[in-house]
C-alpha cells in the first residue's frame, strides 16, 4: 500500500503543476490535472462517438497522459525545441513500484507511439481539451487565442476529432448556461 500511496501523491502533485504554454496567450491557465480531466472527459465522448474502440483503456489513456509532468513538469512547445525530458524514465520511476505499473508504462508508451485508434483518439482529446480553453478565451474577448485554435485544430488526427473541433468553434462557450435564461 506504501508503492500506492507515494504514487496517489505523485499523481496528485498535477494540480499544482500548472501547465506552461499559457504565457505566451497572455490569459488563462490551468494545472496539468485540470487538463487531464478534460482531455478523459473528451476521451469517453471519443470512446462513445467510436464504440470500436476500447473505451476504458481510451480514457486511462487520456488520464496518464501527462502523468510524467509530475516529475517532469509541463514543458510547451517552445520549451520542448531546446529541452528534452526523460518522459520513460519518469513514467518508470513514477509506476516502477506497482503490481499495475507495466499497464500504465504501456498504455502512455502507446500514447506517445500515436498508431493504435485509442491512442489518436486521445491525442485528439488533448488537442480538443486546449481547444475548449482557447475557445472559451477567444469568447470573452481576447485575441491571442484565436491564431492558436487554428494550430490546434492543424493538429487533430481522426475525423470525429476534427468533427467535434468544428463544433466547438462554432458553438458560444456559454450557450449551455445563458440559453436557460433565453
Amino acid at each position: 500500500m506504501k508503492d500506492i500511496t507515494d504514487f496517489l501523491f505523485q499523481a496528485h502533485h498535477l494540480k499544482r503543476i500548472q501547465r506552461t504554454g499559457y504565457a505566451f496567450l497572455g490569459p488563462g491557465g490551468e494545472s496539468v490535472a485540470e487538463h487531464s480531466f478534460s482531455t478523459t472527459m473528451l476521451g469517453f465522448i471519443l470512446s462513445r462517438l467510436n464504440p470500436e474502440v476500447n473505451a476504458l483503456r481510451l480514457m486511462i489513456m487520456c488520464l496518464t497522459h501527462d502523468l510524467a509532468e509530475a516529475r517532469t513538469g509541463d514543458l510547451n512547445y517552445v520549451q520542448q525545441k531546446y529541452v528534452d525530458s526523460n518522459e520513460s524514465q519518469a513514467i518508470a520511476d513514477t509506476v516502477g513500484h506497482l503490481s499495475f505499473g507495466k499497464e500504465i508504462a504501456e498504455i502512455t508508451s502507446e500514447f506517445n507511439a500515436g498508431i493504435t485508434t485509442e491512442s489518436k483518439l486521445a491525442h485528439d482529446a488533448d488537442q480538443l481539451a486546449m481547444m475548449l480553453e482557447l475557445k472559451a478565451l477567444e469568447d470573452m474577448g481576447f485575441t491571442p487565442p484565436t491564431r492558436w485554435l487554428n494550430s490546434v485544430s492543424k493538429r487533430l488526427i481522426t475525423p470525429c476529432g476534427r468533427r467535434l473541433a468544428q463544433e466547438i468553434r462554432k458553438t458560444p462557450w456559454d450557450r449551455w448556461w445563458t440559453s436557460l435564461f433565453q
